[in-house]
């Protein structure tokens, strides 16, 4: 069996130290070199060639960010970033996946973690997930430069009902959206296109934990003319309004007179893995009467948000998008949606936008 091959940038070598025996401990995996800062880092690429690289985002000399866009720029592989859960390191982070990171690893108490087994699991996973990538999907603006309609193969996917695409123009509608890896950098392409005047409520779960969705969600407010915001509990739902579901949180929908309210949920347990699950937010938002629904299911890895699209699709009038394989960083959790039938449209990650607004 042929061993993911693992560069290690971390400054601290005690850091250096435990994620090389992390890392070492997978029989799939062998850590081919550790580099000191960014600039090291490019150096061990050009001569090592590892498949997958694990980064440290604050470094002396050329710090993780700056080397991940030189990276992305000249020699693009799949990188994973390890990140601090201050403010600033949240920040930092959502930007790096901006840049071309296919993902991110919190270290559980700053810098120097001592407790860094605490994310050992996740780690190795995620450089698992990582070197499945493909490398022109790393590619810097490969989104804008795609130019594939995969929509008009869609005939050859057999439905099991037919779509209905008339709707009730008059009828209430309400956009949800579910993601994983790859997803800040598609939501960018997503979110980011929507006109100000947007005529419904969108709904977001980007699988992430506690403390970087509200650094998400000021980052995408940022770029968009729409208002992009993290979720709050109790608080009434406004159409050209984006609400992010806040990491560690499963967001639901209430309906309360003629209004929708948020329901945030830290007490019911993880579902497919994640707090937020897409799955919750879809299943809460088929119980909506008279709304009509647009669902929109992008990278990552797993099927979270199958069996919530199958629950919206039992419940009334909705329409399904799905990620293309051609765009989707990782094509688990589409892949699964299309699986079902019930997928209206597939479309490539910079049309998603225009295919939404055309129901919307």
């Amino acid at each position: 069996m042929e061993r993911i091959k693992v560069l290690i940038v971390d400054d601290s070598a005690f850091m250096r130290k435990l994620l090389h025996d992390f890392l070492s401990e997978n029989q799939s995996i062998e850590v081919i070199g550790t580099a000191r800062n960014g600039e090291d880092a490019i150096k061990k690429i050009q001569e090592l060639k590892p498949d997958v690289v694990t980064m440290d985002i604050e470094m002396p000399i050329l710090n993780g960010l700056e080397a991940l866009r030189y990276i992305m720029r000249t020699t693009p592989l799949p990188i994973v970033m390890l990140s601090s859960t201050t403010q600033n390191g949240a920040e930092n982070t959502i930007l790096a996946c901006s840049y071309g990171a296919v993902d991110f690893v919190a270290k559980p108490s700053g810098a120097i973690s001592l407790d860094l087994h605490k994310i050992k699991e996740e780690l190795i996973q995620k450089v698992i997930s990582a070197s499945k990538v493909k490398m022109h999907q790393l590619m810097i603006n490969n989104y804008a430069k795609s130019t594939t309609n995969v929509t008009a193969n869609y005939s050859k996917i057999e439905r099991e009902r037919p779509i209905d695409v008339t709707g009730n123009s008059s009828a209430k509608k309400i956009v949800c959206i579910g993601t994983s890896t790859g997803g800040p950098r598609a939501l960018q392409q997503v979110i980011g296109k929507l006109p100000k005047d947007f005529n419904a409520p969108v709904l977001v779960v980007q699988h992430m934990p506690a403390g970087f969705t509200k650094s998400l969600a000021n980052r995408l407010n940022s770029i968009s003319d729409v208002n992009v915001k993290e979720a709050v509990d109790g608080e009434t739902v406004n159409k050209g309004t984006v609400y992010i579901a806040p990491g560690g949180m499963h967001l639901k929908i209430k309906e309360l007179g003629t209004n929708l309210t948020i329901q945030l949920d830290a007490t019911t347990p993880p579902r497919n893995g994640h707090r937020p699950s897409v799955d919750v937010m879809f299943e809460s938002i088929s119980r909506l009467r008279d709304y009509q629904k647009i669902a929109v299911i992008m990278t990552g890895m797993g099927m979270d948000g199958t069996k919530g699209l199958q629950e919206l699709k039992k419940c009334g009038p909705v329409t399904a998008i799905a990620e293309s394989q051609e765009t989707s960083i990782v094509y688990g959790m589409p892949k699964a949606a299309v699986a079902t039938k019930l997928v209206d449209e597939v479309q490539n990650v910079e049309n998603i936008a225009e295919t939404i607004l055309k129901y919307v």
